[in-house]
């Protein structure tokens, strides 16, 4: 498959690694030629110097035999431009732009066709909802949804006084009391595919799937408080900032901007009339002196600068708030995010890029291909939702007389209405859909893919 990608900034970058290392032919464009040889240096690429919305760029990087187009500049218009370019040049071609100004949110909506677009991404808002989730339900450090919410993957940390500190796998329903799978251990910056006999030490990241219920009975048994937060700190007034503070708006949780820029405290309080927009520096220590932090409230480090987050969070959580969520737009130093408390990190490229992924993957195989994948354990492993056809193997053959890859694990099977957590005798069937959590660099684009 042919596939150009416009733009190698974050979201571009994080996309030409994933793909590069899946096969795929890529060619990137950008108007940056250092950015260009940065690329060409890592990966097995072609690189097109030039604006990617003229018909000339495009059409030199290749457009009339594309299969597919990702328009990830910065700028959203030469997206839009670029797609609708593209689609003029190729009538066949699948176009993905990132929006991200929540000005065009509706009509874009409303002129998708016109302007031959297959996806639109925006990473800010993904964000946005993935940490509006985080504060409603409290208790994981992170949860990925799949099957329309029917099924969970969620993380969480084991600690020295953790009931399943020193605990086998083949325990853990025994103290938990409740029906869940874990199905990726992250150890010492390393994911691990356990099997019944992995004892589980203190500092391990857990992976586990099950049902939302489940999942509720697990934290109550476990201990872990599920405290819902009553005001949310959001420190910086970014785009995540305005899209999360709309979404607690109709939420229910009060939200508190912190904002050192007064010119955009003005803005922010147009845009959002119900939320306290506070014009001070976050990562001054004599603000937080200054707030009356309580066990009631939860702390947001949204600031442009990784760096500034990392220390604005582990500062608050040395003043006791439990509910801490970092944004980070690199996740690539993943031992310090092992040893170190930055609470829930969310990282909205790597949100933004899985969503296109999936997609690509779904193009290239319409036979039993995946449609949604997320990665977990700091990218290290992925959970991929595929769903059961008749060109399947092994329908209808227990798991226990399988023969799958190594590192390979049926997480969850979903059959009829009915959600099961497999054991050894669990089947799946022609219409039923699974998640496979497999190592990363072994791509599952079908479900096949896992038997030996």
């Amino acid at each position: 498959m042919k596939i150009i990608i416009a733009g190698y900034g974050k979201v571009g970058s994080a996309l030409t690694r994933q793909l590069s290392a899946e096969g795929y032919d890529l060619t990137v464009i950008d108007s940056n030629k250092k950015k260009l040889e940065t690329g060409q240096g890592l990966y097995d690429i072609m690189c097109v110097h030039g604006n990617c919305a003229t018909m000339d760029v495009l059409g030199e990087a290749g457009v009339d035999s594309a299969d597919l187009l990702i328009a990830a500049t910065s700028e959203d218009e030469v997206n839009l431009l670029c797609c609708l370019t593209a689609h003029n040049l190729n009538k066949n071609i699948h176009t993905i732009a990132r929006i991200r100004n929540p000005e065009y949110s509706k009509q874009i909506v409303i002129m998708r066709d016109s302007l031959g677009l297959s996806m639109l991404v925006n990473p800010e808002r993904q964000a946005a909802q993935e940490i509006e989730r985080l504060l409603k339900f409290p208790g994981f450090v992170k949860r990925e949804k799949f099957v329309h919410g029917r099924v969970e993957i969620a993380e969480l940390r084991v600690t020295a006084d953790s009931p399943l500190n020193d605990i086998p796998l083949m325990h853990m329903e025994s103290v938990t009391k409740c029906k869940a799978l874990v199905c990726s251990v992250l150890r010492n910056g390393k994911a691990i595919t356990p099997n019944g006999d992995f004892v589980l030490k203190d500092g391990d990241r857990l992976f586990v799937t099950a049902t939302t219920n489940e999942l509720a009975i697990l934290l109550k048994n476990l201990g872990i408080v599920t405290h819902r937060a009553k005001r949310a700190i959001i420190c910086g007034g970014g785009r995540i900032s305005v899209y999360l503070a709309k979404m607690l708006e109709k939420g229910g949780i009060e939200a508190q901007i912190v904002e050192r820029s007064a010119e955009k405290c003005i803005q922010l309080a147009e845009q959002l009339p119900h939320t306290s927009i506070v014009n001070a520096d976050a990562s001054d220590l004599s603000f937080w002196e200054g707030e009356r932090l309580s066990e009631d409230d939860a702390v947001v480090a949204m600031t442009g600068l990784d760096e500034l987050n990392m220390i604005i969070s582990l500062f608050v959580k040395a003043c006791g708030i439990k509910q801490i969520i970092t944004k980070l737009s690199r996740t690539e130093s993943s031992a310090i995010l092992d040893n170190l408390s930055f609470g829930s990190v969310i990282c909205p490229k790597d949100l933004c890029s899985n969503n296109i992924v999936g997609y690509v993957r779904g193009m290239k195989n319409q036979s039993g291909s995946s449609i949604a994948v997320h990665r977990i354990a700091n990218g290290k492993s992925e959970a991929t939702e595929f769903h059961v056809s008749k060109d399947t193997l092994n329908c209808g053959v227990p798991l226990k007389k399988l023969k799958l890859k190594k590192d390979v694990l049926i997480a969850c099977i979903l059959h009829l209405s009915q959600t099961i957590i497999p054991g050894g005798d669990s089947c799946f069937y022609p219409g039923d859909t699974v998640i496979i959590v497999s190592e990363t660099d072994r791509a599952l684009t079908k479900l096949n893919d896992i038997f030996e």
